[in-house]
């Protein structure tokens, strides 16, 4: 299911629609639906409950995964992160959200946007020192089948006191393999991948300024326009 823009930004403006035009929120957000193909707002929020991706990838992920989620900027990786912590959280598990991309105000404006503002389960971290340790340090102690997205992999090493990418992601392989606990790193995909080429990215689209052995992960996600799809490591 493919949409004009993220869920969010259609409530988002439905809400500024209902007050410029002093409508109940009620009726902007069917005629935001109608504009989307779906006669009123239920059934749009109902065709997305039915098609949305993060349970099901959720059902995919096992103990101990450390997963890569990639796409180009635009295609809602970071929202399928968001959601699928959201889908951990309802099922009862720990949940946590380490983002150096964006700051933790943006990130609950984000969340507002989805209606889920006061989801207490999930833990949202925008630390400028966040690293390798400071996630093994953060989710000590966590349940395993904790899940954790880090926005994003790219930005790990960030910081020259840091250690080298690829021996970040190799703390966390080792760590996720010791806790039980589920890490999904977000990742960019080089401007070169071509969708006409072929419609989803794979590993050798990923956009790398230091070197990481792909080895170290047990599964990819991809997506571009509308489609995803999951790679398990053999």
């Amino acid at each position: 299911m493919i949409l004009s823009a993220p869920v969010y930004a259609l409530k988002r403006r439905a809400r500024l629609l209902a007050r410029r035009e002093s409508i109940p929120l009620s009726a902007a957000l069917d005629r935001i639906a109608r504009e989307e193909g779906f006669v009123r707002w239920s059934l749009l929020a109902a065709r997305l409950a039915d098609t949305a991706p993060a349970p099901r990838l959720l059902e995919r992920l096992r103990p101990g995964d450390l997963v890569l989620l990639a796409a180009r900027p635009g295609q809602g990786k970071t929202l399928l992160g968001l959601d699928l912590l959201l889908a951990a959280a309802r099922c009862g598990r720990q949940a946590m959200l380490f983002t150096l991309e964006d700051s933790e105000a943006t990130v609950r404006e984000r969340l507002d946007g989805l209606g889920v503002a006061a989801e207490t389960r999930l833990v949202i971290d925008a630390s400028d020192t966040i690293s390798a340790a400071h996630i093994e340090a953060r989710l000590a102690g966590a349940a395993p089948g904790t899940v954790a997205v880090v926005d994003y992999l790219q930005l790990l090493d960030k910081r020259r006191k840091n250690p080298d990418l690829e021996s970040q992601v190799a703390t966390l392989r080792a760590f996720t393999a010791r806790s039980g606990a589920i890490l999904v790193l977000l990742s960019q995909v080089d401007r070169r991948f071509d969708p006409v080429r072929k419609p989803l990215p794979d590993l050798a689209d990923i956009r790398l300024p230091n070197r990481v052995d792909f080895c170290h992960f047990t599964g990819a996600c991809f997506m571009n326009a509308g489609r995803i799809r999951f790679d398990r490591a053999a």
